[in-house]
C-alpha cells in the first residue's frame, strides 16, 4: 500500500482482543512494507558499520606505506558512502509511509466504527476519549508500526557486527560481543515503571481532553449561569495533575537515555584499554585496534533504535489498548437483520413501556427524565445501543430488519442534531420521498430569519441557499441550528417520525407556529415527539405520560392537565404546595418546559431557575461534564452566580 493509494478499500477486521495484539495485526497486514523499509535499513545500518573497517584498513596501509590497498580502501568507503546515502534516503520513505499508512488504516476504522454505532458511541465511551484515540493515540500507534522495521535492522546489524569482529580479531571480538548485550538489555528492568509513568501521564491527559472538550462545548451556556470559572479551575488542576505526571515520566525516560549513554561509554573504554595492551604485546596491530574501536563507536547509532523502540511499545501500548476497545464495542443487536429488507407500516409499540404510537397520528411523549426520553427515543428508531425487546412497527421487529431498513422506516431526530459544514442545499441534499418541498419544510419549522440571516451574512451570493454554512452550525444560534435540523428531517418525509424536544432552544411564539406547521405537514403521517412544551402538547392528537419506565396515563394534554398531578408536576413545574393552573393558564403562558428538572418538581424561586438552567444544558445535550457536579459546594457556587 502506497500514500497514493489511500483510503483503504477496506481496512480490515482488527484483533482486538488486547492492544498487543492489534499492534501485531496492524504489523502483520503491512508485511510488505516492513520488509522494504527492513531491506533499506540493511543497507544503512550495514553500510555505516562497515565504515570502521575501512578507516581500520585505510591506517595499516598507511604504516605499511602500500599505495594499493589504500586505493582499494578508497573505493570501499566510496561503496559505503553511496549505500548509506541511498538506505538513509529510501528508509525514510519507507518508514514514513508505513506510519502514514498505519495511522491511516486505524483512523478508517475509527470512522467505520462511529458510523456503525452512531449515537450509542459518546454513550459507552467519552466523547473527550474518542477525539484522544483518533489523533495523538493514532500517532502514537503509527510511531511503533514504522519503528519495528528500522529497529529490526539495527539488531541484526548489531549482530551481524559482532560476528564480523569476532572473526577480524576474536581476543577484542569477544568483549565487544560480551558487552553489546549488556548494553543493550540494560534498560530493560527500568522499562516497566516508565510504562506505569507513561500510563499515568496519559490517564490524566485523556481526563484533562475530556473536560476541556466537555466545558468549550457548553461554554456557552455556562457563561450565562455563571460557572465558567468553576470548570476552569478545574481543568486547571487537572492540567498541573498532566505536568506533574509528565515531569516524572521524563525523569525515567532521562535516567534510561543515562544509562544508555554510560554503558556504551565505559564498554568503548574497555576495549580501548584492552586493545592498547593487545598491541604493546603485538597480538594486534594499530590498524586492527582503530578498526575496532571505530566498529564499537559506530554501534552507538544502531543501538539508539533499542531505546527507540521501548519508548514506542510504552507510548502506543496503551494507545492501542484504547483503540481497541473502542473497536471491540458492537452494537446490541445485529445490523444485518434476519429479515428481508423491507420498509414495514403500521402502528408503532414500544413492549417495554408499553408505549404505543397509531399510524397517522401525531402522538406526544411527555418523560420526567430527560435522559429516559432519549434512551426511549433511540429504541423505537430500532437497532438501539443497549438491549431489550425490539420495538414493532406494525407487526415487525425493527430490530429484526436491516439497519438500513429501520432508518428508512423510522427516522430519529435526537437533542441535540449534527449540521455538517457547507452550503443549506448541501445540507437539505437529503434522501426523501419527493413528497415535501426543501421550502414547505422550511417554512414548518419556521426558518425564515434564520434565512435572513444567511443571505445577510453571505456577501458572495444572494440566494440563502448556497449561504454557507460553518461546521456544526456554530454560525447560527441553539434555536437556529434546531429548526435548521427539523426542517431536514420533515424534507425526508419518514413513514415514522420521532423527534426529542425538537423546539427546546426557541422562543414561545416561535414554538407555537413550528407546533401548527408541524401537524400541517405531518398530517395523516406517523409522528411521535417527545416533549414536554404545553404549547406541542395541545396540538397532539394523543399524549402519552411515561414514568419510571413504563406508561401510566394517555389522552389529551387537557384532560391529563385536569387529572393527573405526575403530568401537571412535568409540564407545569408545579409543586406539592402550589395550586394548581388551569388548563388556558398553561396554554396561554406558553411555557416551552426547557427547565424542567429531572423528576419535573422544584422547591424554591430561586432553585426553579437553577435547575431550569441545568435542565436546558442536560436536553441540549451541550455539557456532558454537568454530571461531574456531584458534590453540594459545586452546585452551591454556581447558584451564587446565577
Amino acid at each position: 500500500m502506497q500514500i497514493q493509494d489511500l483510503p483503504y478499500p477496506d481496512p480490515g477486521v482488527p484483533d482486538v482482543r488486547s492492544g498487543p495484539r492489534f499492534l501485531w495485526w496492524l504489523g502483520r497486514n503491512q508485511l510488505g512494507g516492513q520488509l522494504k523499509a527492513l531491506a533499506w535499513g540493511l543497507l544503512h545500518f550495514v553500510s555505516v558499520s562497515a565504515l570502521p573497517f575501512c578507516v581500520g584498513l585505510a591506517v595499516q596501509a598507511v604504516i605499511d606505506r602500500s599505495g594499493s590497498r589504500l586505493a582499494l580502501t578508497g573505493g570501499l568507503m566510496l561503496l559505503c558512502g553511496t549505500g548509506i546515502a541511498l538506505g538513509d534516503t529510501f528508509l525514510h520513505r519507507a518508514a514514513v509511509t508505513n506510519w502514514i499508512t498505519a495511522a491511516a488504516r486505524v483512523q478508517q476504522l475509527l470512522a467505520r466504527k462511529a458510523a456503525h454505532l452512531g449515537s450509542a458511541l459518546t454513550r459507552r465511551v467519552a466523547a473527550g476519549e474518542v477525539v484522544a484515540v483518533s489523533t495523538s493515540d493514532v500517532e502514537k500507534i503509527g510511531w511503533f508500526v514504522e519503528a519495528i522495521s528500522r529497529f529490526t535492522a539495527a539488531a541484526l546489524t548489531v549482530v551481524v557486527v559482532c560476528a564480523g569482529l569476532f572473526v577480524y580479531q576474536p581476543s577484542l571480538g569477544v568483549v565487544v560481543a560480551v558487552g553489546l548485550p549488556v548494553v543493550a538489555l540494560a534498560a530493560l528492568p527500568l522499562l516497566p515503571r516508565a510504562t506505569r509513568r507513561a500510563d499515568t501521564q496519559r490517564e490524566k491527559a485523556g481526563r484533562a481532553t475530556e473536560l476541556a472538550s466537555d466545558t468549550v462545548a457548553g461554554l456557552r451556556v455556562l457563561r450565562g449561569i455563571g460557572g465558567e470559572e468553576l470548570f476552569l479551575d478545574r481543568y486547571r488542576r487537572a492540567s498541573q495533575e498532566v505536568r506533574h505526571a509528565a515531569v516524572r515520566s521524563a525523569r525515567m525516560w532521562s535516567l534510561i537515555s543515562a544509562v544508555q549513554v554510560l554503558l556504551p561509554g565505559l564498554l568503548l573504554i574497555a576495549v580501548v584499554w584492552h586493545g592498547v595492551q593487545l598491541v604493546r604485546q603485538g597480538r594486534i596491530t594499530v590498524g586492527e585496534l582503530v578498526t575496532v574501536y571505530s566498529a564499537v563507536m559506530v554501534l552507538n547509532y544502531p543501538l539508539r533504535h533499542f531505546e527507540e523502540i521501548a519508548m514506542a511499545y510504552s507510548f502506543s501500548r496503551p494507545s492501542a489498548t484504547r483503540a481497541a476497545r473502542v473497536l471491540s464495542l458492537e452494537q446490541s443487536t445485529d445490523t444485518d437483520g434476519v429479515r428481508a429488507a423491507e420498509v414495514p407500516g403500521g402502528d408503532l409499540y414500544d413492549p417495554e413501556t408499553g408505549l404505543l404510537a397509531p399510524a397517522g397520528r401525531f402522538t406526544a411523549v411527555v418523560c420526567g427524565d430527560p435522559d429516559v426520553a432519549g434512551r426511549l427515543a433511540e429504541r423505537l428508531g430500532g437497532h438501539p445501543a443497549e438491549s431489550g425487546r425490539s420495538v414493532l412497527l406494525g407487526e415487525v421487529p425493527l430490530d429484526e430488519l436491516p439497519l438500513d431498513s429501520a432508518r428508512t422506516a423510522v427516522l430519529v431526530q435526537d437533542k441535540d442534531p449534527v449540521l455538517l459544514s457547507g452550503t443549506l442545499r448541501d445540507l437539505l441534499d437529503v434522501p426523501g420521498s419527493g413528497a415535501v418541498h426543501p421550502a414547505d419544510a422550511l417554512a414548518a419549522a419556521q426558518c425564515g430569519d434564520v434565512l435572513d440571516a444567511l443571505a445577510q451574512g453571505s456577501v458572495a451570493t444572494a440566494d440563502p441557499m448556497d449561504a454557507h454554512i460553518t461546521e456544526r452550525g456554530r454560525s447560527l444560534s441553539g434555536g437556529q441550528r434546531q429548526r435548521l435540523a427539523l426542517a431536514r428531517s420533515l424534507l425526508t418525509d419518514p413513514g415514522v417520525l420521532v423527534l426529542d424536544e425538537p423546539t427546546s432552544a426557541v422562543d414561545s411564539h416561535t414554538e407555537a407556529r413550528i407546533a401548527e406547521g408541524l401537524r400541517r405537514l405531518r398530517s395523516g403521517r406517523t409522528t411521535v415527539v417527545f416533549t414536554s412544551s404545553p404549547l406541542l402538547l395541545d396540538r397532539a392528537d394523543r399524549v402519552v405520560l411515561v414514568h419510571e419506565g413504563e406508561v401510566v396515563a394517555t389522552g389529551t394534554h387537557r384532560e391529563l392537565v385536569d387529572s393527573d398531578p405526575r403530568y401537571r408536576a412535568v409540564v407545569t413545574r408545579e409543586t406539592d404546595e402550589e395550586p394548581a393552573e388551569t388548563v388556558a393558564d398553561v396554554v396561554g403562558a406558553g411555557v416551552t418546559g426547557t427547565g424542567v428538572t429531572s423528576t419535573g418538581v422544584t422547591a424554591s424561586e430561586g432553585e426553579a431557575a437553577l435547575a431550569g438552567a441545568l435542565g436546558e444544558l442536560n436536553d441540549l445535550g451541550e455539557l456532558n461534564t454537568l454530571n461531574d457536579l456531584e458534590d453540594l459546594e459545586d452546585l452551591e457556587e454556581i447558584e451564587e452566580r446565577a
